[in-house]
């Protein structure tokens, strides 16, 4: 299916940073690895972008796996108010209120904040903050109020529990606030020159089932599914991102790559339809 594989390990920190939990990205190609730590967002975007766009150049088709959220629990768009297609139009509107900047600085507890407020006026669904980010509209620790009647988790998330709630913005584990921040640099990069009209998000653009057609496909992965084993001196992202760009690789040489893309054969079809509208789906879970 693919002849190169860039993983990317994500992060939300608000300052440029390299080494242990900052971003990592590994492409496997036919020309060997690259493997390397942006400081920011906004450069390894870059990266990416110039990246993905030299291999497909080359004729070579690109799966790339990035580590954060593409979607929230069904009924998200519309407790917001958005029309249009529910992955879509929360696409749209995160890419309009989370300000992230070059340096790493970003708004994305005020964003939260904000999006509890027009969810449910309380400090809900998003949770999870520092002390001096606490205020009327969100809370440190997961509020009483729940999710303000979304689910706690979308329905991948249900069947990997080990994995985090997309709405839990901080302390360990949590992928919300990489979720804030990636989703609209994803969508920003998809309209850039090299990538516009030749790369597609699996399963939002290409239907649960295995793309055909694009030159590159955008998939979310959670590196955590794989025992990473660190070599010598080697930081654990970047053996996961390592682990993760093999493993995946290993499966479509031997033929066992289109499975995954297809989904859990047992998704009734409303499952299916929200996979597909709005939540999305962690690549490797069957």
């Amino acid at each position: 299916m693919f002849d190169s594989y860039l993983i990317v390990d994500w992060s939300a920190a608000g300052r440029p940073k390299t080494g242990p939990d900052s971003i990592w990205l590994r492409l496997d190609s036919p020309d060997g690895s690259v493997l390397e730590n942006p400081a920011t967002r906004a450069s390894a975007m870059g990266r990416i972008a110039e990246l993905i766009a030299r291999q497909v150049e080359d004729g070579r088709r690109v799966l790339a796996g990035l580590d954060f959220g593409f979607g929230y629990p069904a009924g998200f768009a519309a407790k917001l108010g958005l029309s249009g297609t529910p992955w879509r139009a929360a696409w749209d509107e995160l890419t309009a209120c989370v300000d992230d900047r070059a340096s790493n600085a970003n708004n994305r507890f005020e964003a939260a904040a904000d999006l509890n407020r027009r969810i449910s006026n309380g400090r809900g669904p998003f949770w999870g903050c520092p002390a001096g980010a606490q205020c009327e509209f969100l809370g440190q620790g997961r509020s009483d109020a729940s999710f303000a009647g979304l689910a706690e988790r979308r329905i991948c998330e249900q069947r990997l529990r080990r994995s985090q709630p997309v709405w839990k913005l901080y302390t360990s584990g949590s992928v919300g606030s990489q979720t804030l921040v990636g989703i609209p640099r994803l969508a920003r990069l998809l309209t850039h020159p090299h990538l516009a009209g030749r790369a597609a998000v699996w399963p939002f653009e290409t239907g649960l089932r295995a793309p055909d057609g694009p030159a590159a496909v955008f998939a979310e992965i959670y590196p955590s599914m794989r025992i990473a084993e660190p070599r010598v001196n080697e930081v654990k992202d970047a053996a996961q991102v390592r682990a993760v760009s093999r493993w995946l690789r290993d499966l479509d040489r031997k033929g066992r790559l289109e499975a995954y893309f297809d989904g859990p054969p047992d998704l009734d079809a409303e499952q299916r339809r929200q996979v597909e509208e709005e939540e999305g789906w962690i690549l490797g879970i069957l």
